[in-house]
Formats: structure tokens, C-alpha cells, sequence
């Protein structure tokens, strides 16, 4: 067996930690920064004690406070202009997955030249990057420990996928007051993708045995955490758990990869600018359930995680996991794919194309083609369970 598990990230987590945030870029010798957040966050009011904290500590900073859900890719080509020569040298990523995934990409422009078009794919990069911290504000993307970034091409309306060590976050700083807030319906969503980098980490064809005990974990949290996480507003302890369950599910498909469920809903969100979350909890089901005959045993180690009797066997385990995650979204009142704005049924072959070219593609459980997708999109959206 050959594997190879890249950490680069120091994890720091405690409550009110971002009230410390000052003190931590300082002992990475940061003095100006770049703040790369949106605009829900900053509304919230989320950031007042961590410019405090910068302030105490002497580190000035500029501030991106618009990044848009699915960051697109004219956005941070124009933000690299602004910001390069004004002697940036770290970001501070506050946020879920698409504020840290455009503070990776503007990183990546600040000490490169060009667009971020033209860094598509695995390591393209050749600089140094300005260092990233991230701290995140949901419970799903796992992006504090990840090392690629997901940014829509404009002109394409496609999320290209951009990998490379330099882009992971040298720090990542979990504060567990900081989901308290977080409304139902982003905490389901982002529950969701957390659980589907878990299962699809596991059941990829790239899994090793680090990441393997890494999202089967994972699994055991989301699946006993999430429900109360989202349906009872005063869990702290819920909201803390799933907070550790992204970070781990991140590292463990961070490490191996994802599969089909992403290919479609990076896709659709190129497309129709769908909540990641929200198309990952869609397809999940329908992906797990055409996989699973592909590794039984697999599939059916992921259905024992999720609270599956132990007592049944692969093939009825599995089978039963299937219900247990179309039960889950529908308990999460995600919406059904019939029901994701600006979809069309004949949108369905070019969402098939584009999920077929996704960098993931390859390492899903099963092979797929073209046509393949095409049906499980189909089925998706008939779908009325």
C-alpha cells in the first residue's frame, strides 16, 4: 500500500477564540492583512472581536467584505488588482467555504501573475504564498484543512478546482461561540456537505486508512450531532460537535477525495449559483445508493456509522442507509431538486457533461458516464419522496 496525508494546518479551538485572533497572527509575524469575509458575516456582527483583537495587537489590515456564495472568478481576478503591491502578507479568512476558498485564490494572484484561470488543476503553482488563516463560521466546508480552492469560472459557468499544498491554511482557529448564531437552514446545508465529504472521502477509490478512521468518525458525529445542531437553537453542544465533525471530515477528503454527489452539485452551482451544501444533500442519496453495489462492504461500514443496526447484513445495511439520507434531508427540509431555482429539464445534458469533467470524476466509487448522470439527475428531480 502506498499513501501519502499532508496536514499543513496548526488547528487551535476554543471558545471565544476569535477574540485572540490578534495574538495569533502576531506570533506568525504578520503585521498587514487582508480580511477576506462576506457580507452576512460582517453583518452579524462576527468581526467586531477580531478587529478588536487585530487593533490590540498592532496588525493593520484592508478588508474584502462581499464575497459572494460559489466566489466567481471576475471577482477575485479584480480583487487581486487592487490588493497586490499594498504589502499584504497573510489573510485572514473568516467564514465558510467560499470566503476561504476566494482568500486562497487572491493569495494565489498576490504572488502570482495572470488570472486565476490560468492556475486550474494540480500544482501549477510556483511562489511562495502569503500565509492563510482561516476561522470558520459554519459547520461543513472543512476548507480551514484543505488544499484546494473551488472558484466558478465566469465564462465557463464551471467550478474549476485548483490544488496545491501552498493554498492550505497554516492556521486555523475554531472558535466553538461562533456557529451559536448560525441560522437552520445554513446550519442543515453546510451539516449536509460535511457528512457527504465523510461518506464520499470513505467510499472514494483514493481512501487511505488515515482518512478512513478520519471520516468514519466524522460520520458518527454528523449522525448523532446534526439533527439537534439545526432543531434546537440552545445546543451548544451539538453546534460544538459538528464544528469538530467538519474540521475532520476536511481532513479526511482533504487527503483522499470526493466523488459523484460533488461533480453534480459543483455543477449545478456553476450553473444556477445553487448552495453547495444544498446540492450535495440533494444527490447524496441517489449516488449512494448507485455506488454501493461497487464496494458493498464500504457502503455498508458507512451505514453502520450512521446508526444502521449492526445486526444486518452489508447488502440490507446499505440498502437501509439509502432511506436513512433521503429521511435526513427531508427531516433538514432540504429542498428537492424539482425545487432549486432556475433549474430546467433541459439543462440536464449539460449539467451531465459538466459533471463528468470535474476534477473528482474519476476517483468516484463507481464509474460513471455522461449518460449515467444524466439518469441520476433525471431521478433527482422526479423525485418526490
Amino acid at each position: 500500500m502506498e499513501f501519502r496525508f499532508v496536514l499543513p494546518t496548526k488547528i487551535v479551538m476554543e471558545p471565544g477564540l476569535r477574540e485572540r485572533t490578534g495574538e495569533h497572527l502576531r506570533e506568525l509575524g504578520l503585521k498587514h492583512v487582508l480580511i477576506v469575509t462576506d457580507a452576512g458575516v460582517k453583518a452579524a456582527g462576527l468581526l467586531n472581536s477580531v478587529y478588536t483583537s487585530l487593533d490590540a495587537s498592532g496588525i493593520t489590515f484592508e478588508e474584502i467584505a462581499d464575497v459572494k456564495a460559489n466566489p466567481r472568478s471576475d471577482d477575485i481576478n479584480q480583487a487581486a488588482q487592487v490588493y497586490r503591491g499594498k504589502g499584504i502578507d497573510g489573510l485572514l479568512a473568516v467564514g465558510g467555504g467560499s470566503a476561504m476558498d476566494a482568500a486562497k485564490a487572491i493569495s494565489i494572484l498576490l504572488a502570482h501573475e495572470g488570472r486565476i484561470e490560468d492556475y486550474e488543476g494540480s500544482f501549477t503553482l510556483t511562489n511562495a504564498l502569503p500565509p492563510i488563516v482561516a476561522i470558520p463560521t459554519t459547520a461543513g466546508t472543512g476548507s480551514e484543512v484543505t488544499c484546494f480552492a473551488v472558484i466558478t469560472d465566469t465564462a465557463r459557468h464551471f467550478k474549476m478546482n485548483v490544488l496545491d499544498y501552498r493554498i492550505g491554511p497554516v492556521l486555523a482557529l475554531l472558535d466553538s461561540h461562533i456557529t451559536a448564531t448560525l441560522p437552520a437552514p445554513i446550519a442543515a446545508a453546510t451539516g449536509m456537505d460535511a457528512l457527504t465529504h465523510a461518506i464520499e472521502a470513505y467510499t472514494c477509490r483514493v481512501a487511505n486508512p488515515i482518512s478512513d478512521g478520519l471520516a468514519l468518525h466524522a460520520i458518527r458525529l454528523i449522525s448523532r450531532y446534526l439533527k439537534p445542531a439545526v432543531q434546537e437553537a440552545d445546543n451548544l453542544e451539538a453546534r460544538e460537535q459538528m464544528l469538530i465533525a467538519s474540521l475532520i471530515a476536511g481532513m479526511a477528503f482533504g487527503n483522499a477525495d470526493v466523488g459523484s454527489v460533488h461533480c453534480i452539485s459543483e455543477a449545478i452551482g456553476g450553473m444556477y449559483d445553487t448552495p453547495h451544501g444544498v446540492g450535495n444533500a440533494i444527490f447524496l442519496p441517489f449516488i449512494f445508493g448507485h455506488n454501493r453495489d461497487a464496494d458493498i462492504t464500504r457502503h455498508a461500514q458507512v451505514a453502520y456509522a450512521l446508526g444502521i443496526d449492526p445486526n444486518l447484513s452489508p447488502v440490507a445495511a446499505a440498502e437501509a442507509a439509502v432511506d436513512y439520507l433521503f429521511q435526513m434531508s427531508k427531516d433538514l427540509g432540504i429542498p428537492r431538486f424539482s425545487g432549486v431555482k432556475g433549474v430546467r429539464v433541459e439543462d440536464f445534458q449539460a449539467i451531465a457533461e459538466k459533471s463528468k469533467k470535474n476534477f473528482s470524476d474519476p476517483n468516484n466509487a463507481k464509474e460513471m458516464t455522461v449518460e449515467t448522470y444524466r439518469g441520476i439527475i433525471a431521478a433527482a428531480y422526479d423525485f418526490v419522496g
